[in-house]
């Protein structure tokens, strides 16, 4: 089905005109489907990835819908977390911008509840909301379901996932049962399917694959590595491109908080955004990512939802993820407002099965690219230390240093001599050659093969396992993936590590502090049988 003119779709001049004002000339593919079925009252399943106007296809007919002069609550939306409700129900505002006593309302948690029930008592036509301040006003009353004639469960998917499966079936359970419900999903599985089939009546299904989506503006690779590699890899590219901004995907939460421990051991500004982060915390990351603060994001991809941010240079697929329209909704975080952009992605074993479904499902080539060597990386800084030089001579005093060149001149050195001496004092090449050295022998570990070691703090000294961790990477820059089993007792802890790794541990954490703390560590001896 093609895309049609708003004015094609029959709806009021107070729309038409609050959408123009809202700078789209046409509806898309997925509101061109939906608004005519939702107009005439039937339920809709619509799956339609992030960014295809998917609010504006239920926000339009419940605008047309249900405006009046009466203010009582005639349609409800489910949405998964607080940033989307607030989002969806300032879109729907806007929609309705021309509509004389129409009030939308977001009710989430983190506001006062008595505020939220003022304006309830007041009367809106439209609540949007999260599951859980839903029932808390269901619970007490304060909304008012008897004339609801329409529920949206907006992200269906991400709900699901988030574990609100209950919730919403217990408030569709209290909901009228002559009503329209439609449901809408980047993805729908087997069990949203079946929930629908309880919940609907003879729906019409329209999915959209959006093609603007594939982003062809991205340039797309990937690695074929082993797992303990990728923070390394990671680094590599990061040093060799040098991105403004970039973003970092990783499948699970634990995962975006092993991974900003390790990067941030290696000097780098960078944070995670992942579901259990209260929204203050989240809002503060995303603060210092806008401001460059920080230059680097690690993410999951429902926290990555509410990132709205034109100067991504690269995105990251740390680990590949498991539906390929994620991988779609990933790499449109880059090449933005005209821009170009890289995505890079990192492939362990089987993950080269599923780039294969990604590319058949993009319709697009993901080019294979060779780990970039400690060589290209040593190329890179050192273009970057002329660039600077290059800056120093064009535009700083120099006559002080001149006058200890001119003193070694006299000595008889050679100029080209002693440009070098300083060059590899500045560098300190002796220990980036052994740092270096020690960071290709990480790609070779065998971590099937550990050994125990022995610190001599713990929980009383406020020990815990990520400090451990956190110690060992920032002094070493050992992937944290690559440490095993961490045991804090009181007064001292034992921590496994690859065999192969033991003697550079222990050289390098030898009377380090973890936590205030100078420590001992020693191998551990074996344990009792």
């Amino acid at each position: 089905m093609r895309k049609m003119k708003f004015e094609d779709l029959n709806l009021s001049e107070e729309v038409i005109k609050s959408v123009s004002d809202m700078g789209f000339e046409e509806a898309s593919l997925i509101q061109s489907q939906a608004i005519p079925y939702i107009l005439e009252g039937k339920d809709v399943i619509g799956q339609a990835q992030t960014g295809t106007g998917k609010t504006s296809a239920f926000g339009i007919p419940i605008i047309e819908m249900y405006s009046g002069k009466d203010k009582i609550l005639q349609a409800i939306v489910l949405c998964p977390t607080r940033e989307l409700s607030i989002q969806v129900a300032e879109e729907i505002k806007k929609l309705a911008k021309y509509k004389k006593d129409f009030y939308v309302l977001p009710v989430y948690g983190g506001q006062p509840i008595e505020r939220q029930i003022k304006s309830l008592k007041k009367g809106v036509q439209v609540v949007v909301g999260t599951p859980g301040r839903v029932i808390d006003h269901l619970n007490r009353h304060t909304l008012k379901v008897e004339n609801i004639k329409m529920v949206v469960l907006d992200e269906a998917d991400e709900m699901f996932d988030m574990g609100f499966r209950d919730d919403i079936e217990l408030i569709l359970g209290k909901m009228p049962e002559e009503r329209q419900t439609v449901f809408f999903s980047a993805t729908m599985s087997n069990e949203i399917m079946k929930f629908a089939k309880q919940f609907q009546k003879d729906p019409k299904f329209i999915k959209v694959v959006h093609k603007e989506l594939t982003v062809p503006e991205v340039e797309q690779y990937y690695f074929e590595l082993k797992q303990n590699m990728k923070t390394e890899v990671l680094s590599r590219l990061i040093d060799i491109y040098n991105p403004k901004l970039s973003l970092v995907f990783c499948n699970t939460k634990k995962g975006v908080d092993d991974l900003v421990m390790e990067l941030q051991g290696r000097g780098y500004f960078v944070d995670g955004l992942h579901g259990d982060l209260k929204q203050t915390q989240r809002d503060k990351v995303m603060g210092r990512f806008r401001s460059g603060n920080i230059d680097i994001l690690v993410a999951t991809d429902v926290a990555a939802r509410g990132i709205d941010v034109d100067d991504i240079d690269i995105v990251f697929n740390y680990d590949i993820p498991h539906d390929e329209e994620y991988y779609v909704h990933r790499i449109g975080r880059t090449a933005r407002a005209g821009k170009s952009g890289k995505a890079f992605s990192f492939a362990v074993g089987r993950d080269i099965y599923r780039l294969k479904d990604i590319q058949k499902y993009t319709k697009t080539k993901i080019t294979r690219q060779e780990i970039p060597t400690l060589t290209d990386v040593k190329e890179v800084r050192t273009n970057i230390l002329i660039e600077k030089i290059k800056k120093i001579m064009e535009k700083d005093e120099l006559s002080y240093y001149k006058k200890i060149v001119d003193s070694l001149l006299q000595d008889e050195y050679d100029s080209v001599d002693i440009a070098s001496a300083v060059l590899k004092l500045y560098i300190g090449e002796d220990k980036q050659q052994k740092d270096d050295e020690i960071n290709e022998k990480k790609f070779k570990v065998d971590s099937s093969k550990m050994v125990r070691l022995y610190i001599n703090v713990g929980k009383k000294k406020n020990v815990s396992p990520r400090h451990i961790i956190g110690a060992i990477t920032e002094e070493t820059g050992i992937s944290g993936r690559l440490i095993g089993k961490i045991d804090v007792y009181d007064k001292f802890t034992f921590v496994e590590v690859p065999e192969e790794l033991k003697d550079e541990i222990l050289t390098r954490l030898q009377k380090k502090k973890i936590r205030g703390n100078k420590i001992n560590i020693e191998v551990a001896n074996p344990r009792r049988k």
